[in-house]
């Protein structure tokens, strides 16, 4: 293996010796003329370098007996190897991110012989989905054993921060659906305000998940069909009911938003509020709304949570944490509640009369 520093001297007699980087061709001074104080500090400075090449060397040479292709395998691979693994839309978002601008320098490069630094400075340019899709491949390199061990420890990884995200205000709902011209488009906006159900779940209800005699939509979510979880039933009033007498009474209520991709029609809803001067909302912006609307007006939590198919407490309280909720005078709780001092007076007149009752059967 080449030295990677050499030694040079200024002067011919009494000069200082140098130590010259061969890779960088930088030169700092020893500190010294003494020429075997020199050639000690530069053997040291060739042995600290040398040690750590060496190790990982001796490394790949034992990694290498257990995986061939540990040593030419790259981070593109990797994420074809995983966006392959991936399905329906799932796999789609894995294709877009392979586009990353941000993963550019990382993707050629070799798994093995990548530092820390590298996806770091990645993260630093990227966005919050570089973050969150680099972490997810890094975890994924070290399940399948192509990294011995985590380049970024994981207290180390930046903090994910997502933008913040608000719910769609009845006012501007309202205009949407006024300017919407195309029947079917204005029909998912009105039953998406109603309903609080996703752009995919809603875009693929069938004609069959309505029961008309009992006024119920039912319906898989999408997200979660693969656990088997039972289907909310939700019950329809008739402002829904208004709705859905527009929409086909067979197959798919919405024909041409089914087969229309979930990019596509997030883009034509934000054509929309960019023509009305909405800012800051998105197809999305409906499912807060809708827990917003339920926390107001007092709707029973596990009721909100099956509606919107969430699983979590600690998610759906997220969807619903802006929700202006104005509390009632406690005074008022206070004069429908008796209070406990004569509650327990009560009781105490009542024992003895029911005690003779007792007595004289």
């Amino acid at each position: 293996m080449k030295a990677r520093y050499r030694l040079i001297r200024r002067g011919i007699r009494g000069g200082g010796f140098y130590c010259v980087d061969n890779t960088t061709g930088k030169r700092t001074s020893l500190g010294t003329s003494n020429p075997d104080e020199a050639q000690q500090i530069l053997q040291a400075r060739n042995q600290a370098q040398r040690q750590p090449v060496l190790n990982l060397q001796i490394a790949k040479a034992y990694l290498a007996g257990a995986d061939k292709g540990l040593t030419t395998r790259t981070w593109g691979q990797a994420m074809e190897t995983l966006t392959q693994s991936k399905q329906g839309p799932n796999r789609e978002r894995w294709l877009r991110v392979a586009k990353d601008r941000a993963l550019g320098p990382l993707l050629p490069r070799t798994i093995i012989d990548t530092p820390g630094e590298l996806l770091l400075k990645v993260i630093q340019t990227g966005t919050v989905s570089t973050n969150v899709y680099l972490r997810r491949l890094h975890n994924f390199c070290l399940d399948m054993n192509w990294l011995a061990w985590p380049l970024v420890p994981k207290r180390q990884w930046p903090v994910v921060r997502f933008g913040d995200k608000r719910a769609i205000t009845f006012e501007e709902h309202g205009q949407i659906v006024e300017r919407e011209k195309n029947p079917e488009r204005k029909a998912f906006y009105q039953l998406a305000w109603y309903l609080g159900a996703s752009q995919s779940d809603l875009a693929h209800l069938q004609a069959e998940d309505v029961d008309w005699q009992t006024r119920i939509i039912c319906f898989v979510r999408m997200k979660t069909r693969w656990r088997g979880l039972q289907p909310p039933q939700i019950r329809f009033g008739k402002e829904v009911e208004a709705i859905l007498a527009t929409l086909p009474k067979s197959g798919p209520l919405f024909p041409y938003l089914q087969t229309v991709r979930a990019g596509d029609r997030a883009t034509e809803f934000k054509q929309r509020c960019v023509g009305l001067g909405i800012v800051g909302v998105s197809l999305h912006s409906y499912r807060y709304a809708w827990a917003e609307r339920a926390q107001t007006a007092g709707y029973p939590e596990r009721f909100a949570q099956l509606a919107l198919g969430h699983s979590s407490k600690a998610v759906h309280r997220a969807y619903a944490k802006k929700a202006q909720v104005t509390l009632p005078p406690l005074e008022e709780y206070e004069a429908k509640v008796v209070p406990f001092s004569t509650a327990q007076a009560t009781i105490a007149q009542e024992e003895p009369a029911l005690a003779g009752q007792a007595v004289n059967a």
